[in-house]
């Protein structure tokens, strides 16, 4: 394995302040040759429970908070492939092309983690690197190589910037002004 491959998935609906300051602290680590961020074409743990922006909408906010990051791409291969998005299918296709793969998620998510579809793959495959989350301790976690990501919290959610929207509350300080933009258009 030669190119060593920073792995950001999500739903990213919105993308957010807190996911680009996680970008830029993988960037700084030193670790990777870029940083593809992939967008969740069927998040399948998330679209049952909620409303989610169809999979385009959401690849297009990706675009405008990450293309200007260094060494960052915003990825459509989970978008193109058919049926639910798993984690798994997208090392195994990021290994296929020679790259190692951390898998950079939030604290939050690594509890989690054994959940995950073909989970013990999963971490015989990659290393995680975590992105500290206000109020998560990273936990220990049997069988996976885990390590942090050195920054400080960052406490914003998409959530967060779909709630404020509900309430009829300002976006501004919550993402970069074009996913706002984009947000609010695809919310009308």
């Amino acid at each position: 394995m030669s190119t060593r491959v920073g792995l950001f998935g999500g739903t990213f609906d919105p993308p957010h302040h807190g996911h680009v300051a996680a970008l830029r602290a993988a960037w700084a680590t030193g670790l990777f040759e870029r940083i593809e961020v992939t967008v969740a074409g069927d998040p399948y743990q998330k679209s049952s429970s909620k409303k989610v922006h169809p999979a385009l909408d959401r690849l297009a906010m990706a675009h405008e908070a990450f293309d200007s990051l260094e060494s960052v791409v915003v990825s459509d291969r989970e978008v193109r492939r058919e049926g639910p998005s798993y984690t798994i299918d997208t090392v195994r296709e990021l290994r296929a092309e020679g790259c190692g793969v951390d898998l950079l998620v939030g604290e939050d998510l690594v509890n989690s983690l054994n959940s995950w579809r073909g989970a013990e793959e999963l971490a015989q495959l990659v290393r995680v690197g975590v992105v500290p989350r206000p109020g998560s301790h990273t936990p220990e976690l049997a069988g996976w190589e885990l390590y942090v990501i050195p920054m400080d919290p960052v406490d914003l959610s998409s959530t967060q910037v779909r709630d404020a929207h509900e309430h009829h509350e300002p976006l501004d300080g919550f993402a970069p002004e074009p996913v706002i933009s984009l947000f609010l258009e695809l919310e009308e």
